[in-house]
Formats: structure tokens, sequence, C-alpha cells
């Protein structure tokens, strides 16, 4: 099997195990990223998902360029591999543990995530210029990181370290290498612990404003938030914390 899913705690990680071949993504692991990221979605205990790569060498070096060779692949169409929010839609929070390099479609999943933790050893590059490749992927780059740093990710195709992405915002946290299993559970946990409404709404709302037009985003927010007043769970905080006790979200 070349993807795992397990769920730790209300965590689903969801593992591209192919270290010998770089994690790369053939048609096996694409197919089984896109069930794996479907059994999340219907999976009530996992709250959060974490996307990773087996190993230490590499999250994912990107498509089987073998694979791509022996098929005489041209254009990928749009669900060639999950992109969360274009291809497939995922309401709860994502996130990427890149533990070794991210190429190609490896940055592809970094990217499409909504938090990055990457290893002291992750390097990161779209490198789809050094191989006369594509990158229509790459459109929401620039919401991202500056537009210049975008621009120089995209023109070079050099590899960018893990401490330079967090400097420049791809990157959330950098970890030690061993102790980044560790530190993005933690992280999950976190997310997963509180109010699932607000956290999937608070979600929806940061996208908002790389989509339309500031007015027309703070009018969607209204909408998008009113359903999380109006929830249960939007009663149960103020009580838990009046009554000094742990909140019991519902989830409705």
């Amino acid at each position: 099997m070349s993807v795992t899913y397990e769920v730790r705690n209300g965590v689903a990680w969801l593992t591209i195990d192919r270290p010998d071949a770089r994690n790369a993504l053939n048609k096996e692991v694409r197919d089984g990223l896109f069930d794996g990221v479907r059994r999340f979605n219907a999976d009530d205990a996992a709250k959060v998902l974490v996307l990773t790569g087996a190993g230490d060498k590499a999250f994912c070096a990107g498509g089987d360029l073998k694979e791509m060779a022996d098929n005489a692949l041209t254009v990928p169409p749009i669900d060639f591999v999950p992109q969360f929010g274009r291809n497939i839609e995922v309401s709860k929070p994502t996130i990427a543990a890149v533990n070794g390099v991210a190429l190609a479609g490896g940055f592809l999943l970094a990217q499409t995530a909504d938090l990055c933790i990457a290893s002291d050893t992750a390097r990161f590059a779209i490198s789809e210029v050094k191989v006369g490749r594509g990158a229509p992927w790459a459109a929401p780059l620039s919401w991202l990181v500056p537009p210049r740093v975008a621009m120089e990710i995209l023109l070079t195709g050099d590899m960018m370290s893990a401490e330079r992405a967090r400097e420049v915002g791809l990157v959330n946290k950098v970890v030690a290498a061993d102790d980044l299993v560790e530190e993005t559970q933690k992280l999950a946990e976190r997310i997963a612990a509180n109010a699932p409404l607000s956290v999937m709404a608070g979600k929806r709302t940061v996208r908002l404003i790389a989509e339309m037009p500031l007015a027309e985003a703070f009018d969607e927010a209204e909408r998008i938030w009113e359903p999380v007043y109006l929830s249960a769970d939007a009663q149960e905080g103020p009580a838990a914390f009046r009554d000094k006790r742990a909140p019991q979200w519902e989830g409705r």
C-alpha cells in the first residue's frame, strides 16, 4: 500500500509510503491520496488531517518522471493530484508535515495544506523549469508569500531551506527532524480541541480576501459566521467558562 491512513487522538495521518522512490506521485499514490482525503472527510473521529511522507529523505519529490515518460504525459488533468479547495473540498483543517524535500508536486501538496510544519532538513522547490514542465497549480503562491519571492521560486527552480521558507511565510514552524511527528501532533491536537464549527468557519474566512474585494469579504464572513453564533456550541463555550469546566463540543 503506497498511502496509509491512521487516526491518532482525533488527528488523521495520511502518509505517502514510497520512501525508496522519494515518495513520488505515481498513479497508485495519487489515487491513494484522493481516497485518503475522502476517508478523512467522512471520518467524524478525525478533526485534523496531517499529510506527510515516509522516511527522512523526502516529503514528496513530485510526479513520477519515469511514469510520465512512459505515458508521454502532456497536460495533467485538473484531478491529477489532490488540490484542497480546487478539485476536492476539505472543510476541516489540514497540515503538511514536511520531513524532507518537497519538490514540484510535493511543493503543491505542502502549498495546498492550511498549515505547514517542516523539519530542519526540509527543502522546497518548484523545479518544473528545470525539467520543462508546468506549474499552473502555483497560482495561489503569491497569496501565500510576497510576489517577488513567488517569482524567484517559479523562475529559478532553486531549492529553499526550511528556515528560508519560514521567513517568507510558506512554513509556520521549523523543528528538529526527530521532533516533527510529535510537534505536528501537538499542533493538530490543539486545533482539534477547539469548537469545530468555529475552526471550519475560521478556515473559510482566511481565504476570502484572496477571492473577493474587502467589502464583499466582510459580507461573506458575516454569512459564514452567523450559523456559528446560532449554534449550540456558541452557548456551550461561555457556559463551560462560567462553570469552570472543559467545553463539550457537539459541532452543531
